[in-house]
């Protein structure tokens, strides 16, 4: 019999709440600065549940996915929020121009944390930018949303478009208007995305390096520069840093 998509929140839910462990609760708030509310699943048991769920509702159209996705993604706890991510990004093969839309509204209302914002991004958002290019004029002016998560989704949004050389300039540009963020988050969000770039195309970061160096944080000139060869790290280092660091 076919379930609803509660009776499936429901039964994820009881999944995960058997997985769960205070151990593993403990240790995965570790990793996080800002509150986050977390069942204690690791993550490749996170991921198993959300294999098997995948298989069980591949029948379900593509919409369906979507509602069952946002009802993870309104509990607000870690574990649901990535499934919700490995849910929507298994329907990669159906995404529209217009979702879009959706996905601006979700990373807006419900991703607080780096993990959920950097899985759903470089995944689905990411597919999305490289199917339908149209997109991406209409993902820049998150890089001047007050929600520090949708200007963090802006930069990790390009990680898989940097590596095959996709929409340099407009990285370039993001990470501009990135330059003097105070969020930490949101540094090291543009300081990956010139790292990842910097693999095919060094030279053009490392001069937007040198050109502002001495107005980019540390946190993202050290993220940026880690994968150029020695000489240029070193160079990109000296006497770089902002005074008020």
């Amino acid at each position: 019999m076919k379930r609803s998509v509660n009776e499936w929140l429901k039964e994820i839910r009881h999944s995960l709440e058997a997985l769960s462990t205070p151990e593993r609760k403990a240790s995965t708030l570790r990793f996080f600065k800002h509150p986050v509310q977390v069942i204690g699943v690791s993550n490749p048991m996170t991921q198993g549940i959300g294999r098997k769920v995948i298989q069980e509702i591949k029948e379900e159209s593509k919409e369906w996915s979507f509602q069952l996705a946002e009802g993870l993604f309104e509990t607000g706890y870690l574990e649901d929020a990535l499934l919700a991510c490995q849910i929507v990004y298994a329907r990669k093969k159906s995404f529209e121009s217009f979702d879009f839309k959706i996905f601006e509204k979700w990373v807006n209302t419900y991703i607080h944390n780096w993990a959920v914002c950097d899985t759903f991004c470089n995944q689905s958002v990411g597919h999305l930018l490289m199917t339908f290019p149209e997109c991406v004029p209409k993902i820049l002016p998150w890089s001047l949303h007050d929600n520090l998560w949708m200007r963090r989704a802006c930069a990790v949004s390009f990680i898989y478009p940097a590596k095959r050389e996709l929409f340099i300039e407009e990285q370039m540009n993001i990470a501009l208007v990135l330059l003097e963020d105070k969020e930490d988050m949101v540094q090291k969000g543009y300081g990956w995305m010139l790292k990842v770039l910097s693999q095919k195309q060094t030279i053009l970061v490392f001069d937007f390096i040198e050109q502002y160096k001495s107005r980019m944080p540390r946190t993202a000139l050290r993220y940026a520069i880690e994968k150029m060869p020695k000489n240029l790290k070193e160079q990109a280092m000296s006497r770089s840093f902002p005074l008020s660091l």
